[in-house]
């Protein structure tokens, strides 16, 4: 894909439930629910009433309370305040939920209401889900109950503020402003353009230049910093990771995401873009750091788009002959993302392996920012037998719960070391942590990223995505890997990030320009010592 958004963990690609029924609301008709169950078995809905207000519906018993209608109607002020005494009172058993209407403004704008509808569907997710039940600390815990009071007013704030609104982009910034308040960066929702380009990540085709592309944490600059897809049109200009793009069609860069980037490299086969860029020579190479560069070029290429495949999945057989004519060969492979297809991908490539007499393995989650848990988890399952711990995950009540295999069986059992640096992050750290914890693998390189946070993503009705962080996780050891990382167990030194590995990925995948790499060769004397202690079975 033309993005790849920082570390990504994802737990589910979750369809929207059906709305019951909906119709225009400025005729004064028509329901549109959040189509979940909330705490003590609530829903929330929304029915427009007027031309300018809603009703906001706490549904329970059905029983009303005369107190809170006369408040509801003073006000909206006053309603807001009485929809959380009555989640207080409530929501912690069926049998005593009220029902209480809560006033808003409808917009008359068609695709503002269309994102209000879209506003009560993510705030009821997050109301669900979300990882911290205070919600950042917007709301009161209260004995046997979790209520978030404020987070409850956000989505009343959020109505009214959309209200005067005339565009959906507006509208939808103004849910993203909600969102921040949780403090929590992985919790976001993006429209559905957007989510367009992320279901390219997770299903494998695209029309476009073939690079992968993302924000540098310290500059901001849009920088290229997976190389780009072999073959790719991108490859052929000989544009290389590290480099920035300064310009595409003429438009700079500078203030855009890595997704609104994407979509102007992305476009009709045949056609082509002008992009603009700068080549920064310097030792660390996938992210660059402007007071250690040693030079740099600035030039322009116009690429063609092409139908372009995208194979998580890169490898090849490094061979060694002895003094006495014994040939080793080890098997690399490089996985770049954790899509759907990436663990049948690993599996085809390592039978094809063991065929040739492949004796060990080095797997390289170097910059694999994750992706698809569910397939972090497959691959473990690769290299793993038994019914191992694979993950232990954290829900919002603290609870635990481990992730095990049942009856597994690995493709192999030969030595194996994984290459990880402060790009691997998500699900790579996921599988690193399954094959380190469990005896089964090295880890060489650098520490990693350290995002142990799980995200769900709900596609919603509008064709937009939530992504809610809903759980933590621990590596099978309870080491907690958040904002911390995996500390491999051999480091290798900073000039092992050379140009090898990019050269790897454009020259037909030949072993022979990995050997620059000294992170291949350190993987190398570990699997040499793997084999002197027999530890591998």
């Amino acid at each position: 894909m033309e993005s790849l958004i920082g570390a990504k963990p994802d737990l589910a690609l979750r369809r929207p439930a059906p709305l019951s029924r909906f119709s225009n609301p400025v005729s004064g008709t028509g329901v549109f629910p959040v189509p979940r169950r909330f705490i003590g078995g609530s829903k929330l809905r929304a029915v427009p009433e007027k031309q300018s207000e809603s009703r906001c519906e706490v549904e329970g018993s059905g029983r009303t309370s005369p107190w809170l209608w006369e408040k509801a109607a003073s006000g909206f002020a006053a309603a807001a305040a009485a929809a959380a005494v009555v989640c207080a009172c409530g929501c912690d058993a069926p049998a005593l939920a009220e029902s209480l209407t809560v006033a808003f403004p409808v917009s008359r704008a068609r695709e503002v209401n269309t994102v209000q509808r879209t506003l009560v569907e993510a705030w009821g997710l997050i109301r669900e889900t979300f990882i911290d039940p205070t919600f950042n600390h917007q709301g009161i815990v209260f004995p046997r109950q979790e209520i978030a009071l404020d987070w409850d007013l956000k989505l009343q704030q959020t109505m009214v503020e959309m209200f005067p609104l005339k565009s959906e982009d507006a509208a939808y910034s103004k849910i993203s402003g909600m969102l921040a308040t949780l403090g929590d960066p992985f919790t976001r929702i993006i429209s559905p353009k957007e989510y367009q380009s992320f279901r390219i990540g997770s299903d494998g085709n695209l029309q476009g230049v073939g690079l992968f592309i993302n924000v540098e944490p310290k500059s901001g600059n849009l920088v290229v910093v997976l190389s780009c897809i072999d073959g790719s049109p991108a490859d052929r200009a000989g544009i290389h990771e590290g480099d920035e793009l300064i310009e595409i069609d003429g438009e700079q860069v500078t203030g855009l995401d890595s997704e609104a980037a994407a979509r102007k490299l992305r476009g009709r086969v045949g056609s082509t873009v002008r992009v603009k860029l700068l080549t920064v020579m310097s030792l660390y190479l996938y992210f660059p750091v402007r007071g250690e560069q040693s030079g740099s070029e600035l030039r322009e290429v116009q690429i063609s788009r092409e139908v372009i495949k995208l194979s998580p999945l890169s490898s090849t057989v490094i061979r060694h002959k002895s003094n006495d004519g014994y040939e080793s060969k080890i098997g690399y492979v490089r996985l770049s993302a954790f899509s759907q297809n990436a663990a049948t991908e690993m599996e085809n490539v390592i039978q094809q392996m063991e065929d040739e007499g492949v004796q060990s393995y080095i797997l390289d989650l170097r910059n694999n920012p994750g992706g698809l848990v569910k397939a972090g988890l497959d691959v473990a399952q690769i290299w793993l037998d038994g019914d191992e711990t694979l993950v232990n995950t954290i829900d919002r009540e603290g609870n635990m719960l481990p992730i095990n295999m049942v009856d597994g069986h690995a493709l192999t059992h030969d030595p194996l070391v994984v290459l990880v640096n402060e790009g691997s992050a998500s699900a790579s750290e996921i599988l690193a942590g399954a094959l380190h914890d469990n005896g089964r693998a090295v880890l060489v390189g650098h520490r990693t990223f350290g995002k142990g946070k799980i995200q769900s993503v709900t596609e919603l009705n509008d064709g937009s995505a939530l992504f809610i962080t809903v759980a933590k996780y621990l590596s099978p050891a309870l080491h907690d890997i958040d904002q911390v990382g995996i500390n491999p167990d051999v480091q290798c030194t900073p000039d092992a990030l050379t140009s090898s590995l990019a050269s790897f990925l454009r020259d037909n995948n030949t072993a022979s320009t990995l050997e620059s790499d000294s992170c291949i060769m350190v993987a190398e004397h570990e699997l040499e010592v793997q084999k002197l202690k027999g530890t591998a079975s």
